[in-house]
Order: C-alpha cells, then sequence, then structure tokens
C-alpha cells in the first residue's frame, strides 16, 4: 500500500503540473487524423482477454482508436501511471481503485472488468498448496505464508474472508508479495505454504499438482466484480468522446468474451506463457458489462475491516 501511495502521490503531483498545459480536448492523447492512439495498462492475467479480443477484432479500430497494451503487475503500479497521464485507461482490481479513490485519487472507472463464476471449487481464482501440503482448507492458512500479486489489496482481503468462513484466524496469515509467474516455482520449494492465484497461474499450479483448497472470490460475494478499466478523472473531463468511444469498444468486447471461449483460450496464448493444450483446461471467469454493486459493497466493508481505508469509498463516483 505504501508503494500505491507513493506512486500515487508522484502521479498527482506530475498530473496537476501538467493540467494547465494540456489542450481542454485532446489530453495526452496523440492523434493521427481520424484515429486516437490510446495506451492502456493491464495484467498478464486471463482477466484482461476481452480487451486483446476486442482489438484483434477492430472494435477498437472501429471507434477511431488506435491501442496499445503494456503489462504491469498489478493494479497498485497502473493506477499512478493512469493519473500521470502514462496510460489512459487502466486494469486493475477493485480495491486498487476503491483505495486510491478513498485517498482522493482522481480516477474513475469506466468499462467492467471480469466477475467470478460464483461455483466453490471451480473458479478462475483460487488459493492453492502444492500436492504433498499439510493444508486442507482455508482454516489451516493461520499462521501460514501465502502469496499474493500485491500487498494489502483484494488478494489478501478475500483470502482473510476465505480463512474467516473456514473458522481460523485471518488476522494471523503472513502475506509475501510476489508477481504470478513466480508463484508456482516459490510454492513448489517451499518459500511459501499456499499461493492466491488466477487463471492462467491457477492452471499451471493444478498441472503440477497442486491442489485448490479455498475460492475467495467465491467466498467474498456471489459474483464478486473483481476488476474494473478505469481513467483519470482529467482525461475523462477534458476529452469525454474519447472515453466513451473506449467504453463502447470494451463493452463490445466483454460481450464478445462471454459469449466465445475458444476464442478467449487462444487469445491467452498470445500475450501469456502458457500453451495451448494447458489453455483448454483454464475456468473462465465472467465478462458481463455492468459491474455487481452489492459485491462491491461487500468487498469494501471486509477492506475497511482490514483497515485499508481512513475513509471509505464512494462508489457512486467510483463506477461507471
Amino acid at each position: 500500500m505504501r508503494r500505491l501511495l507513493a506512486g500515487i502521490a508522484a502521479s498527482v503531483v506530475l498530473a496537476s503540473a501538467t493540467t494547465g498545459c494540456g489542450s481542454s480536448t485532446t489530453d495526452d492523447t496523440a492523434k493521427s487524423g481520424d484515429r486516437t492512439s490510446v495506451k492502456v495498462g493491464v495484467i498478464p492475467i486471463i482477466d484482461v482477454a476481452p480487451i486483446y479480443l476486442g482489438k484483434e477484432k477492430g472494435f477498437f479500430s472501429k471507434q477511431g482508436i488506435d491501442l496499445t497494451l503494456e503489462s504491469g503487475q498489478g493494479g497498485a503500479a497502473i493506477v499512478p501511471g493512469v493519473v500521470s497521464g502514462q496510460f489512459q485507461f487502466g486494469f486493475s482490481n477493485v480495491t486498487s481503485l476503491m483505495l486510491a479513490q478513498s485517498k482522493g485519487v482522481p480516477l474513475k472507472g469506466v468499462a467492467n472488468g471480469v466477475n467470478s463464476t460464483d461455483k466453490q471449487g471451480a473458479d478462475f481464482g483460487a488459493l492453492v498448496v502444492k500436492k504433498d501440503s499439510p493444508i486442507k482448507s482455508a482454516k489451516d492458512l493461520a499462521g501460514k505464508k501465502v502469496s499474493v500479486n500485491t500487498l494489502k489489496n483484494i488478494g489478501d482481503t478475500t483470502t482473510r474472508e476465505s480463512v474467516r468462513k473456514a473458522g481460523g484466524d485471518p488476522g494471523s496469515v503472513k502475506f509475501v508479495e510476489l508477481a504470478f509467474p513466480q508463484m508456482p516455482a516459490a510454492l513448489e520449494a517451499g518459500q511459501i505454504d499456499a499461493a492466491w492465484v488466477v487463471e492462467p497461474t491457477l492452471s499451471l499450479i493444478k498441472s503440477k499438482g497442486g491442489r485448490v483448497i479455498a475460492s475467495p472470490f467465491v467466498d467474498t460475494s456471489p459474483v464478486l466484480t473483481v476488476a474494473l478499466y478505469f481513467t483519470s478523472t482529467k482525461l475523462a473531463q477534458q476529452n469525454p468522446g474519447l472515453v466513451k468511444r473506449f467504453q463502447t469498444a470494451m463493452n463490445e468486447s466483454l460481450k464478445y468474451a462471454d459469449t466465445h471461449p475458444d476464442e478467449v483460450r487462444q487469445i491467452l496464448t498470445t500475450y501469456t506463457k502458457i500453451d495451448a493444450a494447458t489453455a483448454k483446461s483454464l475456468i473462465l471467469p465472467t465478462w458481463p458489462q455492468k459491474p455487481n454493486r452489492a459485491s462491491l459493497a461487500i468487498l469494501a466493508k471486509l477492506a475497511e475491516k482490514d483497515g485499508l481505508f481512513d475513509t471509505a469509498p464512494d462508489l457512486d463516483r467510483l463506477l461507471p
């Protein structure tokens, strides 16, 4: 969280310094004729398959957007990039966005990102242990080391809820920050006791004999909205037309991904290291065009219980 807030603080200073220099209609985007070059910060996980499909299918091009996708480790790194203008849009888990918004960071959700499946033991996010681990359920994680891709975020908040619901002590879990691609090796080496993962890392660990012990998203709320696409309030105010075009293309991409699972599996092999054979076994999330507000209210309360917020986030201002 310190890294997130430090990065955001520096970005806000930069954004404020450039406000007087930017155009009132184009902001930091570069135009070529009737087309707009747009850079989006994403994470190399299954969640963002729709935007890759949308680019491939021409949904963004149809809206006059030349799309560039740049990978980051998580929302904690992408939020400052959007605020500073490094990215015009970004993809982030909702906890990072709620935390930033509660601190007064100028950002705004523009499209839904991804939702859970509501299937215990068969969701795209899970807590996993290696094959011979003595850990049998989330209750056994008390006092154990669990990896998450960013600390004090949606990973540890939802993991605590799984531990709590299983009858364990959520406050005793020791969280370790690791990028998703590093987690399988760390788990095998015994550097961590369990990993909080999403696809495709989930399938990679299962292919080595790893076991699912809980589905944290499902434990937190039925059909949890896990992430959103967002922009800075500066861009939203200065170039609402671009935001609308991006939103239109993104919604078309979400709808397409939700109805073309085979193409989701194929596109995943182009931006992750997963092979086509493993891609066939992936558990897919859902991609509705609208976020589940009720689930976000639950997540916000849990994060507040964890001490992430000094001021509760305003979902009316944050959500698309």
